[in-house]
């Protein structure tokens, strides 16, 4: 994909993430959270312009900085994210106001990151981003699920019973 295309992915990607992430969802085990990070990953390698080829170690050290910075988004926008159940077992999330200072946060350190690359001459390509917004969402799907598995096992409901005693 051209770097304008990965952009247009990676804004509409972006609003409809930001757009569930604010509201009252109800988590579903099953779903397949790893599906659109693997995606966005799949593009963002495929276009083979994560470095520029014109200052490479200085582009890798910069790509890899990108991705810890990333991991670490993820990682903070999965635990500000709120996570519960209610009297059901069903498991719910929503983004709360530390969510969006750690968007806000992430936008500006990723910022920081290409603004450094710049001012050095090296151009870090859309696809860096892309890569970097995948591995955020892999970081926060991930985690979030593993504390939603934490919720669902650790509930014991009124109407909780075992399968045995179903068969009377």
């Amino acid at each position: 994909m051209s770097g304008f295309t990965n952009v247009l992915v990676i804004v509409a990607v972006l609003a409809l993430v930001l757009a569930r992430q604010f509201r009252t969802e109800r988590l579903s085990m099953d779903r397949k959270w790893w599906l659109l990070p693997a995606i966005l990953g799949f593009f963002a390698l495929r276009d083979g312009s994560l470095v520029d080829p014109h200052h490479l170690t200085g582009s890798v050290v910069l790509l890899v900085v990108s991705l810890l910075v990333s991991f670490g988004i993820g990682i903070g926008w999965a635990f500000t994210t709120r996570v519960w159940s209610d009297e059901h077992g069903d498991v719910w999330t929503k983004g709360t106001v530390a969510t969006a200072g750690t968007w806000l946060g992430g936008i500006a350190s990723r910022a920081a990151v290409v603004g450094i690359g710049l001012a050095m001459g090296i151009h870090l390509g859309s696809s860096a981003l892309m890569l970097g917004f995948a591995l955020s969402l892999l970081i926060r799907s991930g985690l979030v699920m593993w504390r939603a598995g934490g919720l669902r096992s650790a509930y014991v409901g009124p109407l909780a019973q075992p399968a045995w005693e179903d068969r009377r």
